[in-house]
């Protein structure tokens, strides 16, 4: 028995800080995201020794496992700070990212590392920085927050404001280039603009520029030809690198070969970053396979459901906004280790090695949790993602 009173630092009558962060935080969301890190690490270990080998200056077999410890334990670290925010908080903390994200992406091409034909880091030392990593949950805020303002009708322009800096850091990823980002980050930012209230017949209009923005895209960069020509090629040394992965994942069959018994794993190209899911896959099988894909899944859907609840407009379409960019990315790297659609580089969320990655993916997942935290009046009942007021005629 506690003595007379003494307040548990947890219980429902603490009005500290942390009490309260702790009583509204979708606990459920934090367990899964938690639980991505933590096989990112164990997968890391798996992963690490194979790594290595293409790297003579590297002598530790679990260089990247060490490595991988520090980016998890940053990435939770800021996950945790950031989904003590407020909504404000967020909205601020958004604007100051995506403006210093823009601002390093400027100077990517006078300061940044090309690896592989693309300037996308910046060389920090010890660590690389990938600014564009941090620039797709801020721009989902911001454009969120931009389209809840002009639904108000006081005059600001935000639907044009969002819109422009879409366009500025979409231009930014295409002179670095990188392709795989530009589409991540498109598709994700249609989808809350539609989910800010958008007439069917601009969404139809918006399509329409997609598609030919696809075309563009396709006649000016070579690359992006090359590999949607590779995709499904019958030439060995252009599908390689998944024909390795496609390999290792079926080697797994349902329970994999066990933990460090991998032998595949040794071939597959970038196994530790792009390619860990079929590192998983072959050590552990479907079994930890399907267990990954459900708990994205759960992010996802129990995400969704929380943010169609919320009565703020900028809240719903930003948290939506952020469980969306969440799902697409898990999904875009499954499905190139599937062999569903062409290779790109592109991390498996909280799981794959990097630490920008890792950071940003922290940002992203605590930007959602702070939005979702159930606070008076946040959530009504019969609240409806898409709201009353329409942002075009």
């Amino acid at each position: 028995m506690s003595a007379p009173g003494w307040s548990h630092p947890f219980s429902r009558n603490d009005q500290s800080l942390i009490a309260k962060w702790f009583w509204t935080v979708d606990r459920g969301l934090l367990a899964a995201a938690l639980t991505l890190v933590g096989l990112g690490v164990a997968l890391s270990f798996a992963s690490s020794p194979a790594a290595i080998l293409a790297d003579e200056s590297i002598s530790d077999p679990f260089h990247y496992s060490w490595r991988m410890i520090v980016f998890a334990t940053g990435g939770v670290t800021i996950m945790l700070l950031t989904s003590l925010l407020s909504p404000r908080g967020v909205r601020r903390i958004a604007v100051l990212g995506l403006l210093g994200a823009v601002f390093v992406m400027m100077l990517l091409p006078f300061i940044g590392d090309t690896v592989k034909g693309a300037a996308r880091w910046v060389n920090l030392g010890p660590f690389s920085l990938q600014p564009s990593e941090f620039a797709k949950p801020c721009l989902i805020v911001f454009a969120a927050w931009m389209f809840a303002e002009s639904q108000k009708g006081q005059g600001v322009p935000g639907v044009s404001i969002a819109f422009l800096a879409w366009g500025l850091t979409v231009a930014l990823l295409l002179i670095q280039p990188d392709i795989g980002q530009t589409l991540l980050i498109t598709t994700t930012f249609m989808a809350v603009f539609f989910m800010a209230g958008v007439p069917l017949k601009w969404v139809m209009a918006l399509a329409g520029v997609g598609a030919a923005g696809l075309i563009a895209i396709f006649m000016s960069f070579s690359h992006f030809r090359d590999r949607l020509a590779a995709h499904g090629s019958a030439d060995a040394d252009a599908t390689f690198q998944i024909d390795r992965a496609s390999e290792a994942i079926r080697a797994g069959g349902l329970v994999g070969r066990g933990v460090g018994e991998g032998v595949m794993k040794r071939s597959v190209p970038d196994l530790h970053t792009d390619f860990i899911y079929s590192v998983g896959a072959e050590e552990f099988g479907l079994v930890l396979s399907l267990a990954m894909i459900g708990l994205y899944a759960f992010i996802v859907i129990r995400g969704m459901k929380k943010a169609m609840r919320l009565n703020d407009p900028f809240e719903q379409t930003a948290a939506a906004g952020l469980f969306m960019l969440i799902g697409l990315q898990a999904c875009i790297n499954v499905a190139v280790n599937l062999n569903l659609i062409p290779t790109k580089g592109m991390t498996l969320p909280f799981i794959s090695y990097g630490g920008s990655s890792m950071a940003a993916m922290g940002l992203t997942m605590g930007f959602a949790l702070a939005l979702t935290r159930r606070r008076p009046g946040a959530y009504e009942p019969g609240a409806s993602l898409i709201p009353r007021r329409r942002l075009l005629p």
